[in-house]
């Protein structure tokens, strides 16, 4: 620090100024012109200026301003409780400095020196202007959106308690600040969910209570050193959304049974004859159809104890690659049952697909419509004369009495023929 003239200060107490965490800045001169007399090294971090910059000039002309300027004057000769200034730098920045004032006095009491402490607090309001910020955000959701927030320390202990919900769950802003989540609630309600999320766990509920639907988020917390400090719940009226849920599910069901009675009036599984099932086909059959008919048929000859199955391509214009291959697949599982696969009405772009599949169609038969596969099923049923599959039995036809001829009587030498 630079002085200039300063009565009453010895070299032990300019060391210690010179040295000092704080901006120390010696005044000197009338209430309305005051000259900075002495500036030491925190002072020059601060606000930029060196000692040779700031000592000799007005206050007005370095950091303060001429309104400032005025107030620092007038704390001559009496204490003051600390204040508060934005100064600007000298790179044209801002700073917030908390200041104190010490005047020094001549031999008969009179001042004519001001000592100004200053501490650097920028970053403090800075903080505090955010910590307001969010406090008005946070303020004007919990009055506007229907939801109620719940702050819990380490300890389980409620220290926030504050929402427009607390009114229609018949609580009142503050009610459980104090309480434990450990201990038995006030009022009855599930305090596990509070308890998990101290312990360190996320927990997500949706609970009907008061003729309404709530959705709780409990989340826990940490510190700056990643350990457990308590949790934060968020309880939100979530009526509307489960009415659409449910709205939407009974739609989704709605749409899950029209689909099945489609697929089932797009697949009917007829018995046209004693032991013969016909599955006429329509439309474009995909993996999805084809699979269905799959399980639906195997299904149908085991209730029906069929001998025979005839799939009908009359009604099917366009098959996939894979379609064709579930059609060939189902024939060699028809086959495993104990029954016989028929294929009739294969269109030509059809026959296409297969062949240029490469699928092996040898052993499997194949005519050219509905009539003719039902016509073929029955000559080969009543040329076999075998049982449908799972039926008993045949009885074996009775056996015939052996004929024994009767021998011609012994002629009587002598005797006469007829």
């Amino acid at each position: 620090m630079t002085a200039s003239g300063s009565p009453g200060l010895d070299a032990s107490y300019l060391r210690a100024v010179r040295s000092a965490p704080f901006a120390v800045i010696e005044c000197a001169g009338n209430l309305d012109e005051l000259v900075v007399d002495a500036w030491n090294g925190e002072a020059e971090r601060i606000f930029g200026y060196t000692a040779d910059e700031a000592v000799g000039r007005r206050l007005a002309d370095t950091i303060v301003s001429e309104p400032d300027a005025t107030t620092f004057g007038r704390s001559l000769g009496q204490e003051s409780p600390p204040r508060r200034y934005t100064h600007t730098r000298k790179d044209g920045r801002a700073v917030v400095c908390e200041w104190r004032y010490a005047p020094v006095l001549d031999d008969g009491g009179k001042s004519i020196r001001l000592l100004c402490f200053g501490q650097d607090v920028t970053e403090q309001v800075e903080a505090v202007e955010k910590l307001k910020e969010s406090d008005m955000i946070l303020r004007a959701i919990l009055g506007t959106v229907d939801t109620a927030v719940t702050r819990m320390d380490r300890d389980g202990f409620c220290t926030f308690h504050e929402g427009k919900t607390l009114q229609s769950l018949g609580l009142r802003p503050g009610q459980f600040v104090g309480m434990n989540v450990f201990d038995d609630p006030p009022v009855p309600m599930d305090m596990e969910p509070m308890r998990r999320a101290v312990r360190g766990e996320l927990v997500r509920t949706r609970v009907e209570a008061f003729g309404m639907a709530w959705e709780t988020w409990v989340i826990p917390l940490t510190d700056e050193r990643g350990e457990r400090n308590g949790a934060v719940s968020f309880t939100q009226d979530a009526t509307e959304a489960k009415l659409r849920e449910d709205e939407l599910r009974a739609r989704l069901d709605l749409i899950e049974r029209q689909q099945q009675v489609i697929r089932d009036l797009s697949t009917p599984i007829i018995e046209v004859w004693d032991s013969v099932l016909t599955l006429p086909m329509v439309g474009v059959v995909d993996s999805k159809r084809a699979a269905d008919v799959m399980d639906d048929l195997l299904a149908a000859i085991v209730d029906k104890r069929a001998r025979f199955a005839i799939l009908d391509l009359t009604g099917v214009e366009v098959v996939d690659t894979k379609t064709a291959s579930y059609l060939i697949e189902l024939i060699r599982a028809i086959r495993l049952l104990g029954a016989e696969g028929v294929i009739t009405g294969i269109r030509p772009n059809v026959a296409q697909t297969m062949v240029s599949l490469g699928l092996d169609l040898s052993g499997i038969a194949t005519v050219g419509n509905l009539r003719a596969g039902l016509k073929l099923c029955m000559q080969r049923q009543a040329a076999s004369g075998a049982a449908p599959p799972g039926a008993p039995p045949r009885a074996a036809p009775p056996r015939a009495a052996p004929v024994i001829a009767a021998r011609a009587a012994p002629r009587l030498p002598g005797g006469g023929g007829r």
